[in-house]
């Protein structure tokens, strides 16, 4: 019975990071320098994916491009005297955008976005010695979303725009099995990839200059994954209770509804506020089907009980001149994770985020973004009961970022 607990709370673990811990609100620098806000004032292209409604808004065609630096770390402690502490990694989500009116004064856009949408890993140092190698030695993941737009300026004050998203993942995990004298003879290795569809939908309203608005709401995203493969590494003698296999399963990356609110109170000064609603009571438990199953390997259907979240979100631009701009923000990001389903996998928490970032415009045409994130994760005690594993954690994340785009 152990041995089959262990062997399926290893895809439980792989599974359920692709949930809270992963997803990414790094889809736009300036966003992001600005505490992750973009719903209400269309900025950039990367409106096609904070608000299709702005894509229309756009003063012509326009190309951007960006990457991030996620450098995160975790440290983890017991009462028993056991630690760990994450290996020092560096992740590069991505963002690409194209899109804008198709002509001077036309009412209709349309655009296309390639954008990481959920992605990081975690590898805990000395996996012979850490505590919590049977749910997680090492994890990698990420989602990347494709989304043609289309955008259509109704008049002066209202614009609407529309996505279709074709989203596609892959993760890798390692865990070690207990199977040999000293518990430490056996392997697990992971591997899938998984796809879904959704779409994006946006409003903007642009009351005046100095006033505009954002509603926005991102589907629910099923990803479905078919013919992921499970490796073990065992003695000879367990080679069959512990077979090569395939297997499948379904994960919703969940739905995110979004109100903004854009204020100039001066000229060179934009302050906005967003509020973000994400569905993860979508994520209330999770199936996975075997292709092969034995006495140790049994198909799984575990609980999760996720909870909805509200994430406020604050930040402000300054023009200092035709040339630069600087940026600030913060957000309180609330976890989904209730107690007893806190894994090491990513043991989610509570977070505080601040940021700040510059523009440079050394052309009329071309800019260039600089934005630095840093993540604070509340200091957590937790359980994951459905491994029989608790501990007191500490996650923090530095994430500078570099963009450009330009005006065609």
């Amino acid at each position: 019975m152990k041995k089959q607990l262990l062997a399926a709370s290893l895809l439980f673990s792989a599974m359920t990071s692709f949930g809270a811990g992963y997803e990414l609100n790094l889809q736009g620098l300036r966003q992001l320098a600005m505490g992750g806000t973009g719903a209400a004032w269309p900025w950039d292209a990367s409106t096609i994916y904070y608000n299709p409604g702005g894509l229309a808004r756009l003063k012509g065609i326009q190309a951007y491009a960006a990457v991030d630096f996620i450098m995160p770390r975790v440290a983890y402690g017991n009462y028993n005297g056991q630690t760990g502490i994450s290996r020092q990694q560096t992740f590069t989500p991505f963002n690409f955008y194209v899109g804008g009116p198709l002509q001077e004064n036309s009412r209709f856009a349309l655009g296309l976005g390639i954008y990481t949408a959920a992605g990081i890993g975690l590898d805990w140092n000395d996996h012979d010695n850490w505590s919590g190698r049977y749910l997680v030695e090492s994890i990698n993941l990420n989602a990347t979303f494709i989304q043609p737009t289309i955008s259509y300026r109704v008049n002066d004050l209202i614009s609407v725009g529309a996505g279709f998203i074709y989203a596609t993942g892959s993760f890798d995990l390692t865990n070690a099995l207990p199977v040999g004298k000293d518990d430490t003879s056996g392997q697990a290795h992971l591997h899938g990839t998984a796809n879904g569809v959704g779409f994006n939908l946006g409003v903007q309203l642009k009351p005046s200059d100095r006033l505009q608005i954002g509603l926005t709401y991102r589907s629910q995203v099923n990803m479905n994954l078919s013919g992921g493969t499970a490796t073990f590494t065992v003695p000879t003698s367990l080679s069959t209770s512990f077979p090569n296999t395939t297997f499948e399963t379904r994960l919703p990356l969940p739905q995110v509804a979004t109100i903004g609110i854009g204020i100039r109170p001066i000229d060179n000064l934009t302050l906005q506020f967003d509020l973000n609603y994400t569905g993860w009571n979508s994520y209330d438990s999770l199936k996975i089907n075997f292709a092969t199953q034995t006495s140790a390997l049994q198909n799984m259907h575990a609980p999760r009980h996720y909870k909805n979240t509200l994430t406020p979100r604050l930040g402000g631009c300054y023009k200092i001149s035709k040339v630069v701009s600087v940026m600030a923000g913060a957000a309180y990001d609330p976890t989904p994770v209730p107690n007893g389903y806190v894994s090491p996998d990513l043991p989610d928490a509570d977070r505080i985020i601040l940021s700040c970032g510059v523009t440079v415009k050394p052309l009329p045409r071309f800019t260039v973004i600089a934005a630095f994130e840093g993540t604070l994760g509340m200091k957590r005690n937790g359980s994951y009961d459905y491994g029989q594993f608790s501990g007191t954690y500490q996650t923090q994340a530095a994430t500078p970022g570099i963009g450009v785009y330009y005006n065609f």
